[in-house]
Formats: structure tokens, C-alpha cells, sequence
């Protein structure tokens, strides 16, 4: 099977909360058909490494998944530090926002966006 354009299971999950907040996103920015969900990682943070989450277009080295119908990219080298990783999406009176529960993280930062492995 060709990675490039797999479809197959995801190594991570959206909660239903996320869906329904990155659905909300998606209709309100009006984007591109070829425009989907971007989830990674980059060097920086306090804690050594920050989660990347928006919107982009696939990229050269990206794996494309579909997850209830949302089309999510990947870059391949960012699946070791993802693999298992559940986004949710907390809408209460202490906090709003994405938050990422991340296996792989050895010690995450109080910022929730910056972790460690």
C-alpha cells in the first residue's frame, strides 16, 4: 500500500468534543477542499517539544488519514512521537481549548503544549 495516500487508521483519536470543534472550524473558515487537519510536532517549548495543530495542505513526506470524515496530515517522522495520542477539545469555566494526552511524553509542560519523550 502507497503511505502517501493511506487512509487507514490513524495513530491518533479525536475525542468527540475535538470533532465537533474542528467540524465548527472547518465551516467557518471556508477552506480549500485540499486543506485538512495538521498534526506534528516541532523542536521548542519549555519542555523540549510543542504540538503543531491547524489547518495545511498535504505536504512532501505527509501521511493522509481520514478521521470521521476530517482529513488529517501527518508527516511520517512525527508518527513515533504521536502514536497513541488522543486530542480533545475542553470547553468549561477553567479551561477552553485544545488539549493533547500524549502516551509517548515522558513529562509534559503546565502550558499542555509542550512535552518531552
Amino acid at each position: 500500500m502507497n503511505t502517501d495516500f493511506a487512509t487507514s487508521t490513524a495513530p491518533v483519536t479525536l475525542t468527540e468534543g475535538a470533532k465537533k470543534e474542528i467540524k465548527k472550524l472547518i465551516s467557518q473558515q471556508e477552506l480549500a477542499e485540499d486543506y485538512g487537519l495538521r498534526l506534528g510536532v516541532e523542536g521548542g517549548g519549555c519542555a523540549g517539544m510543542n504540538y503543531i495543530l491547524g489547518f495545511d495542505q498535504k505536504k512532501e513526506g505527509d501521511q493522509e488519514y481520514v478521521i470521521d470524515d476530517i482529513k488529517v496530515y501527518m508527516h511520517k517522522a512525527h508518527g513515533l512521537y504521536l502514536v497513541g495520542m488522543e486530542v480533545d477539545f475542553q470547553d468549561g469555566l477553567n479551561a477552553r481549548g485544545f488539549t493533547f494526552s500524549n502516551p509517548n511524553a515522558s513529562s509534559t509542560c503546565g502550558c499542555g503544549t509542550s512535552f518531552s519523550v
